[in-house]
């Protein structure tokens, strides 16, 4: 950070500090290979799994798989509202002041075709190991439209960014 007037920082610009915000962003969603999706029934009951994931580039799509015959996939066909937990803790006592962890909202959707295609090139280039997993017919593509990415850092500096167009295409 640059210095002005002694030891006072000198502030960041609006487009310093969302650039500063979108690099962490892409850092956490790059190296991490789990989150935490939450969905809710349609009796409003919350449920939470691991899934492994991947981002677009521009961050506004984030995909996972799950097989069709899990609770998970029937809340996303009962209400397509999603939020994704990414974070960096290893689960040491440096994680208070250390960790970096994001909230991603939007709206998932099951893909299909030539769109579900590419989109399984995205996934494996991060996650080849699932190969067999995501190309099995029981097993469904979603892609979350993100619409706000909520980051938090040392667990009380809060950031938000709101993606163009609400989370749509």
């Amino acid at each position: 950070m640059s210095r002005a007037f002694g030891n006072r920082p000198m502030a960041k610009s609006p487009s310093e500090r969302q650039s500063t915000t979108e690099n962490l962003l892409r850092s956490l969603l790059s190296t991490q290979r789990l989150a935490v999706v939450s969905t809710h029934s349609a009796a409003g009951h919350p449920y939470a799994n691991l899934v492994a994931f991947a981002a677009s580039d521009d961050l506004k799509h984030i995909f996972f798989a799950t097989p069709r015959s899990t609770r998970k996939f029937e809340n996303l066909e009962a209400d397509c509202r999603v939020a994704l937990l990414v974070d960096s803790r290893s689960n040491r006592e440096e994680d208070f002041h250390e960790a970096v962890a994001v909230t991603v909202m939007g709206r998932a959707g099951e893909l299909y075709g030539a769109e579900r295609d590419d989109a399984i090139r995205l996934y494996l280039a991060k996650h080849p190991y699932l190969e067999d997993f995501v190309r099995a017919p029981t097993c469904a593509l979603f892609k979350i439209h993100v619409q706000r990415y909520v980051l938090v850092r040392h667990f009380q500096n809060v950031m938000e960014v709101e993606m163009e167009g609400g989370g749509s295409d």
